[in-house]
């Protein structure tokens, strides 16, 4: 038994489609797939949102480019059978959502309507698959995979979910499922979403609690490379990786793997492969345990566009341990994602992803405790295994704004 997951890149378009097609209709054995959204759709549905909370006349011009999107897709795939009929339910269920007056929560919106695009895009798989002789399920992943009701960012049930799980991945008529990355639901039934990329989450949610045999990841990269191919050059394949090691470089900002991913699949012993949809028969990157050293090159991983936000006390006092916490809540509470903290004697400073709100009226709620300035357009650039050497070529002409090392992570947030 094995989980597959497919990320939005791997079902842009039907010729991507029937590529997913056949890598499943090569695995003879009990599997599971969890299937993103297509292409840039996610992308698509937070502008919708947008337009729908603000309560914008764009909005339907931003949906029917939505769904022209998909139906160009399944005109291709299904031909004269036109759009199955399940498909045309859920477009019709968005439809009747956006002609609905938004709530005042933001955060439960989003949810809400993102899921949509999981939704669709299993469907159209799932019953293309059957089209072509392949029999599957389709697995609505709400019913089973519980959460609490902090939305945009929410919890697992572990418990609830295992046993939901249990009783709907069963393999007794079925040996494929198909369902979402990404989304699952509280327990009055209402959407919720693991957190933005969080399909890789699901597939090790799913892979530990059915104690699979392993859990890949399928990307456009033939599995984990010392750096972002679209941003350096010369980077180098890496064979293995453990658990430990894979944590460290996703908490990071590599992209490649979810961050949350790793711990349940470390708990119970399950592999992870990154694989290649481009080549699926080469053998990838394989994350598991590892007792032995194993030499790694140095590990480059740049996350842009994120902001410096240093905090200052107005009475000029030393930051202290009750400032911290009370920034720290703040954060939690603003569903702001920081990747770097350092404190000095006066001074707080805290590296996040660029947000697309104000951050002056995000944070005016500090602004009578703390003087507050901002850096924007930053990259912080993180390098395991670090090299003096490889220092020194990393941050030439960059003007650095802030720095970290520690024995195998040295960590810079840079401007070109």
């Amino acid at each position: 038994m094995k989980v597959f997951k497919f990320g939005g890149a791997s079902v842009k378009d039907a010729a991507a489609v029937e590529n997913v097609f056949q890598i499943i209709k090569s695995e003879t054995g009990k599997l599971v797939v969890v299937i993103s959204a297509m292409g840039k759709s996610t992308d698509l549905l937070e502008t919708l949102i947008k337009a729908y909370y603000n309560k914008t006349s764009e909005k339907l011009a931003i949906f029917k480019a939505f769904k022209d999107y998909h139906i160009e897709i399944i005109e291709t795939l299904f031909g004269e059978k036109g759009m199955p009929q399940p498909v045309y339910e859920l477009f019709n269920e968005l439809e009747h959502k956006l002609a609905t007056r938004p709530s005042y929560d933001y955060n439960f919106e989003y949810d809400q309507i993102i899921c949509f695009g999981e939704l669709i895009s299993t469907r159209i798989i799932s019953d293309y698959l059957n089209a072509a002789g392949h029999p599957n399920k389709w697995i609505d992943v709400r019913t089973c995979l519980k959460t609490d009701d902090t939305f945009r960012d929410a919890k697992v049930d572990w418990e609830w979910t295992e046993e939901l799980i249990l009783e709907e991945f069963t393999f007794q008529e079925d040996q494929l499922y198909i369902t979402q990355g990404f989304i699952g639901s509280t327990s009055a039934n209402l959407t919720t979403t693991l957190g933005r990329e969080g399909s890789d989450f699901t597939a090790a949610i799913i892979g530990s609690l059915l104690m699979v045999e392993s859990v890949s990841i399928w990307k456009d990269v033939p599995g984990i490379l010392s750096a972002d191919p679209k941003k350096m050059a010369d980077t180098v394949m890496i064979n293995e990786l453990s658990y430990k090691e894979a944590v460290e470089m996703t908490h990071s900002g590599a992209k490649v793997i979810h961050p949350k991913t790793m711990q349940p699949l470390h708990n119970k012993g399950i592999p992870l492969l990154v694989k290649s949809f481009v080549v699926p028969q080469n053998p990838g990157t394989v994350i598991h345990k590892i007792d032995h050293k194993i030499e790694l090159p140095p590990i480059f991983i740049l996350k842009e566009n994120q902001v410096l936000i240093t905090l200052s006390a107005k009475d000029f006092s030393i930051i202290s341990i009750v400032d911290i916490e009370r920034v720290v809540n703040f954060l939690m509470e603003k569903l702001i994602k920081v990747t770097l903290m350092q404190q000095s004697a006066i001074d707080l400073n805290i590296v996040a992803d660029a947000s697309d709100e104000n951050l002056e009226e995000i944070f005016g709620e500090l602004s009578t405790q703390y003087n507050i300035r901002y850096n924007t357009g930053l990259t912080l650039v993180t390098i395991r295994h670090y090299t003096e050497e490889v220092l020194d070529w990393m941050v030439k002409e960059k003007d650095i704004y802030l720095e970290q090392h520690s024995r195998l992570t040295a960590r810079m947030l840079v401007k070109e």
